[in-house]
């Protein structure tokens, strides 16, 4: 895995960090972890996107890391760091707590189960890559760090992420990793990050037959997964079938 020094920025403000208690907006979006502004868009700090692990046979992709994941990592590190852990452990516990944190990941894992994909990789649930079996799982999302408008999760529109400097500046960075990840099945979450996903295949920065595209957002607020999940059930069994080498490999 590779590890991004980021964190030692940080760290001190982390390990500063009030403890014994759960952590709010009023400590964390604050001037200390703001990283950059632009318009009505703000920008942290968040220590769970500094690792790469090239190894991973799965790759999720959200748009950009929500309150709940932020609050989550923050609160893993904080930990981590009272135990005296070396700087990457503290930012791998901090990723493998705050992974899609929250209801999203039952979601996510919910849908993966039912595609299948646990077979394919000779695991007995999607949940496992969550846990015993995390190496082959790597997480990211576009934006690597969070995102928030007017103090709100950005979720890909308003502004659109190729009309704002900031934002294509994070998502091209992105996409330089997902470079070093060709033979992963990539699973992007929602049309946002379909869209970009598409724009690097297209470049030749990543294969199209590696990308499990139609998948929607696992998250709650999005009314409408279990309709786009049912149209493209189909569609999405047969690229994991062909990708993985199953049965329908040599159909089309």
């Amino acid at each position: 895995m590779k590890f991004a020094p980021f964190f030692r920025h940080y760290k001190q403000a982390i390990g500063s960090l009030p403890s014994g208690r759960s952590l709010g907006k009023e400590d964390l979006l604050t001037d200390v972890f703001l990283m950059a502004t632009e318009g009505r868009l703000e920008m942290f700090y968040a220590p769970h996107n500094e690792y790469l692990n090239r190894s991973a046979r799965i790759v999720i992709i959200g748009i950009t890391p929500g309150w709940t994941q932020m609050k989550t990592a923050f609160q893993a590190a904080r930990t981590a760091l009272a135990e005296g852990l070396p700087d990457e452990e503290v930012c791998r516990r901090a990723k493998q707590a705050a992974g899609f944190a929250g209801s999203m990941r039952s979601h996510l894992q919910d849908m993966l189960d039912r595609l299948g994909l646990p077979e394919y990789l000779q695991i007995s649930s999607s949940s496992a890559l969550f846990g015993e079996s995390r190496h082959l799982l790597h997480t990211i999302s576009l934006l690597r760090y969070p995102v928030f408008a007017e103090k709100r999760n950005y979720t890909g529109a308003r502004p659109d992420i190729w009309s704002s400097p900031l934002l294509r500046q994070q998502a091209l960075s992105v996409g330089e990793e997902l470079e070093e990840l060709r033979e992963a099945l990539m699973i992007p979450l929602g049309r946002a990050v379909e869209r970009v996903l598409r724009r690097f295949a297209e470049q030749g920065r990543i294969r199209e037959e590696q990308v499990l595209w139609g998948f929607p957002h696992p998250s709650g607020a999005n009314g409408h997964r279990h309709r786009q999940f049912a149209e493209n059930e189909v569609p999405m069994r047969r690229r994991l079938s062909v990708f993985f080498g199953g049965p329908e490999a040599g159909t089309t």
